[in-house]
């Protein structure tokens, strides 16, 4: 080979070499390119993945507290309907003696609505109010009523639960409507168990009304 060829052969390789090397660099800028723009592309969904999750989950939180916020609306509401309800005195019963009616057991005529239930039935407050009286004796009303509970409601009107084998309330003490306050039996002038129960519009013998009637009034049939 001639020293002209083995210059010029040179010089070729090395041009070769200078664009391999260009092509090299090209190459990894590229890749370095789209992997940057892929690493900006994961991070930006990861960041609408995390906006995503943070707004359902205060979506979620807003829902709960309405969901809470009205609960409590709907049990103060449940709790003020109750307050100013009616209810029946027993749960189950026979309709017995009704108000008004004469008859040896009684003095004059009958002065209540008798509801015929096993003894040890429990016997709720009809509605909230004070018990005024409540004892041996009907509660100061007299023997014939033996046990007896008398409540104080708003407006004037009383309540009485009479021939009751056991008393669970005090005089002075609040009770609230379908509250429990004592078992029915059949003490007093009594021919077999049952309760007693009077409306009255004065705390004492003799003030009472129809009792039936007065609970359908207060929209609970009997």
């Amino acid at each position: 080979m001639s020293k002209f060829a083995a210059i010029r052969n040179s010089r070729k390789s090395a041009k070769a070499g200078k664009y391999a090397l260009r092509h090299r660099v090209a190459v990894v800028a590229a890749g370095a390119g789209v992997t940057a723009a892929l690493g900006a592309g994961v991070a930006t969904a990861a960041d609408g993945g995390l906006l995503h999750l943070t707004a359902g989950a205060s979506k979620a939180v807003a829902a709960q507290a309405d969901a809470q916020a009205k609960a409590a609306t709907d049990a103060k509401a449940d709790a003020a309907k109750k307050a100013d309800a009616w209810v029946k005195p027993v749960e189950k019963y026979v309709l017995g003696e009704p108000f008004g009616i004469a008859g040896s057991h009684w003095a004059h005529k009958h002065s209540g609505q008798d509801f015929v239930v096993p003894t040890g039935t429990q016997v709720h407050a009809v509605h909230e109010g004070t018990v005024v009286k409540a004892g041996p004796n009907g509660g100061g009303d007299g023997p014939a009523y033996g046990n007896a509970i008398v409540i104080k409601h708003a407006n004037g009107i009383y309540t009485q639960y009479a021939h009751l084998s056991q008393i669970q309330v005090q005089v002075g003490q609040q009770v609230s409507t379908g509250q429990q306050i004592g078992l029915s039996g059949s003490t007093g002038n009594s021919t077999g168990p049952h309760l007693h129960f009077e409306v009255r519009t004065g705390p004492n013998y003799g003030s009472g009304i129809e009792p039936t009637g007065f609970l359908r009034a207060h929209d609970d049939a009997v």
